[in-house]
């Protein structure tokens, strides 16, 4: 169990929050499930912190900055264009 036990009034308050109907039986079968939740969750406190994994380096080749495209050259292929840009089919 946690240090602060659940009170089925926080169960009841919880429940109507989210609109969920509880009758006794599941007030309290809840109210020992969120206790247990919350002693799983003071269990992690005990668990031991591990060292930070090596910070990652790039393996990949640097940037060069290289001329692209004319815009002629980009809408070499394409199937139809209007005012220097690609057109497409009508959405609507």
């Amino acid at each position: 169990m946690s240090e602060t036990p659940v009170d089925p009034d926080e169960v009841r308050h919880t429940a109507d929050l989210a609109r969920i109907d509880l009758d006794e039986d599941e007030v309290e079968r809840f109210t020992e499930q969120f206790s247990d939740v919350l002693s799983y969750f003071d269990t992690l406190d005990d668990v031991p912190e591990v060292d930070a994994e090596a910070d990652l380096v790039n393996v990949m080749r640097a940037d060069e900055v290289r001329d692209g495209l004319s815009q002629e050259e980009a809408l070499g292929n394409a199937p139809e264009t209007e005012d220097g840009y690609f057109k497409g089919p009508s959405v609507s």
